[in-house]
């Protein structure tokens, strides 16, 4: 690898310019500290405001820097910032794209000050036969599938029911399906099993969205003025469209029907899409979008299963980055460190975006020495490179901001006559 400085210099600057796109309409303080913490959380793949520190290479204490930090964390989410995000975010985007909604958990099992800290369901330990429960924060995710075909969050909450104002986790969902809805008028909503509630379906047939959400065994459908089980539909049909895929890392044979029924919840009619030959029992696909041949079908479930990718997003976040290693301890910190996590997220699928011709792409995936030469999901390798391109720099990005003052005149001294 050759021309480190010059690739240290255009990841800087890739950076910076990105940072200030978020946060144009700031005051140059806050336009600072954002460039900060993306260019520190890139560099150092870590949350962690000391590490993220180190890697600043200020001339000022170490721990004057955390605390100057710290300050600005305390005061949440810029809300002109959230919007040029939001505003940035869009021009990624198909005029309807797909947009995945899912939980997950943040884990802090030896915390003992963090606010309002509740317990959570730990989903890396736990199985289908056993739940592992720990201290810790709920997570509600929103992300949304670039043109690229890759996962940028819209929507990212941490909360606990042991707050004060907390109603109840539907109403977070909710907020992040308006939020979306107010985003893109129209957007297909993918979602498991955990979401199989009358309420939801409500919800977005209020606002007019589409949706494919996987349905549990416990859920009845009216079919020819019949209210039956959803496995009993299943038992009836056979699959008849056949649909190679990658499930779990291995190619299968998956097979689809589909059947038209009703839901309790609006009594609309709603299509009913089953997937044989990948799971044990056929999997039940319930969607408002129109069906009219095996290429419809197709691609409903084709949404469905995109929803690996929010999944390998939360796997990201915790893996690269170390989402789980904070220690701020106000829930409002914790969501503002959240947030500027979420914008080197999407940073990366801002690079995930540019040709592979692109010079500072290539160099990114040069550094990162990859593995294999194509895969699905680059975030990782994208993580990688940046950091170990930044890792030569020998200054931050302070310098990047230093404020112009005007020439000083040299003093004349006029001479009376």
């Amino acid at each position: 690898m050759v021309n480190f400085t010059s690739n240290t210099y255009q990841m800087k600057r890739e950076i910076l310019s990105f940072s200030n796109k978020i946060s144009k309409k700031l005051p140059k303080p806050e336009r600072k500290f954002i460039a900060d913490m993306n260019y520190g959380i890139l560099a150092s793949r870590s949350c962690l405001l000391t590490d993220i520190v180190d890697q600043l290479h200020e001339p000022a204490r170490k721990i004057n820097i955390v605390d100057r930090l710290s300050r600005h964390l305390a005061k949440g989410i810029p809300k002109d910032a959230l919007i040029s995000y939001l505003t940035q975010v869009k021009k990624w985007c198909p005029d309807q794209p797909v947009i995945h909604i899912d939980d997950s958990d943040v884990v802090k099992p030896e915390g003992y000050k963090f606010e309002s800290l509740g317990w959570v369901r730990d989903g890396s330990e736990s199985t289908s036969a056993k739940n592992i429960y720990k201290k810790g924060y709920h997570v509600t995710e929103a992300t949304v599938l670039t043109k690229s075909n890759h996962p940028v969050s819209i929507f990212s909450e941490i909360h606990s029911s042991k707050e004060k104002d907390f109603t109840s986790i539907n109403d977070i969902t909710f907020s992040a399906m308006e939020r979306a809805a107010a985003l893109f008028e129209k957007a297909t909503f993918v979602m498991d099993r955990g979401y199989d509630d009358n309420k939801m379906f409500l919800k977005l047939d209020s606002m007019g969205q589409d949706y494919v959400i996987r349905l549990t065994a416990k859920r009845k459908l009216l079919y020819h003025n019949k209210w039956v089980f959803a496995t009993q539909l299943c038992n009836r049909r056979k699959g008849k469209v056949k649909l190679p895929l990658f499930y779990k890392g291995k190619l299968h044979n998956a097979y689809l029907s589909h059947i038209k029924v009703q839901i309790t919840a609006s009594r609309k009619d709603i299509y009913l899409v089953l997937v044989y030959g990948l799971t044990e029992y056929p999997m039940m696909l319930a969607t408002n979008k129109e069906i009219k041949s095996k290429d419809d079908v197709i691609k409903v479930a084709k949404h469905y299963f995109s929803r690996w990718k929010i999944e390998e997003y939360f796997r990201c976040k915790k893996q690269i980055f170390q989402f789980e290693n904070f220690r701020v301890r106000k829930l409002k910190a914790i969501n503002a460190l959240n947030f500027y996590l979420t914008l080197c997220m999407a940073f990366l699928g801002h690079i995930s975006m540019k040709p592979e011709t692109n010079a500072l792409k290539a160099a990114i995936i040069q550094t990162a020495d990859p593995v294999k030469e194509k895969i699905a999901f680059c975030y990782y390798r994208l993580a990688k490179g940046i950091s170990s391109i930044l890792s030569y720099a020998k200054e931050g990005i302070r310098l990047w901001f230093r404020t112009k003052r005007p020439a000083y005149r040299q003093l004349c001294l006029k001479l009376a006559v």
